[in-house]
């Protein structure tokens, strides 16, 4: 079969609208909603389905593939990113202990090393190219909980983290030779769907946030895809600039989070409102337009350091 970018994305895009509407009103229906409480960014009736909405449609377009022996990416990879994707439903519904969450992280970071996901080579930063595999194993686990765990901790505000992951894709389709080659194809899915959530995401009423569901799932593909990037010898950036040319946001905002928990004597792992978007929010300035402004500025300065690296 041909695949093409436009079928995919028109593909994506109906099954994502059905997908989006059919889980939003299922949580309206079982009043599973997004609580309001001090932390909240919201003040109206909202559903943490979004993550549901792009999962679905992965694995409805996955499973027509794999019935007419398409096989684009490694479908294997589908069950680390179901763990994650299933813990933070679970979250999402059951509001779970962040130590829980935690221990999945590991064990689909596991999973994803066991199937040959690996950082073994640095390809210079600080004079440092191949990695032994005992070293290997521990450091790429670490680096994927925390690409999981820094995208998470975007998805405070109404589309930051959708326009992040929007931002992340088109550098690496813009970094890559063939969208739809590898688990690009996914992304090429998540950006079509993630269009889409951000109209629901972004209305005044009845709002569908992405959830724990979507942004530990996401967060793992992230991962996934950065991993690729950094072990594609058509790669011309070593793996340093390469992580910040593509995923820069996340990454500092996870640092100063942590930085902050840690001098305060708090566990980095408890949610409060330190981010950089609550710094913008305390100032007056609306969620949409924070938003929109980190994602700008950040995007020239991910532009920069592909230019100069």
């Amino acid at each position: 079969m041909d695949l093409n970018y436009y079928l995919i994305i028109l593909i994506s895009l109906v099954l994502g609208l059905l997908s989006i509407i059919i889980s939003h009103r299922f949580f309206l229906t079982k009043k599973i909603i997004d609580k309001i409480n001090k932390r909240s960014s919201h003040s109206v009736i909202a559903t943490r389905s979004g993550g549901i909405s792009i999962f679905s449609v992965i694995i409805l377009i996955t499973s027509y593939l794999y019935l007419t022996n398409n096989q684009i990416f490694d479908f294997s990879i589908l069950i680390p990113l179901g763990i994650l994707f299933l813990a933070g439903i679970y979250d999402d519904v059951y509001d779970s202990d962040f130590k829980l969450k935690f221990l999945f992280q590991i064990i689909a970071a596991k999973i994803i090393v066991d199937q040959g996901i690996l950082i073994d080579d640095l390809n210079g930063i600080f004079g440092i190219f191949e990695i032994p595999y005992i070293l290997a194993q521990p450091l790429t686990i670490l680096f994927i909980v925390t690409i999981v765990n820094s995208f998470n901790f975007t998805d405070g505000i109404d589309g930051l983290a959708l326009f992040e992951l929007i931002k992340f894709s088109f550098l690496i389709f813009f970094l890559s030779s063939n969208i739809l080659s590898s688990f690009n194809f996914l992304l090429v899915i998540v950006v079509s769907v993630s269009f889409l959530l951000l109209y629901f995401n972004f209305r005044n009423q009845n709002k569908v946030f992405l959830g724990d569901g979507g942004s530990l799932f996401l967060g793992g593909l992230i991962s996934i895809v950065i991993i690729s990037l950094i072990n594609d010898t058509s790669n011309e950036y070593n793996a340093l600039s390469t992580l910040l040319i593509v995923y820069l946001y996340p990454l500092i905002d996870l640092l100063q989070v942590v930085f902050i928990r840690t001098l305060k004597g708090k566990s980095p792992f408890k949610a409060d409102k330190n981010h950089i978007h609550h710094l913008f929010l305390q100032i007056g300035m609306r969620q949409p337009i924070v938003s929109s402004a980190i994602c700008i500025t950040f995007l020239i300065l991910q532009l920069i350091i592909l230019i100069v690296a």
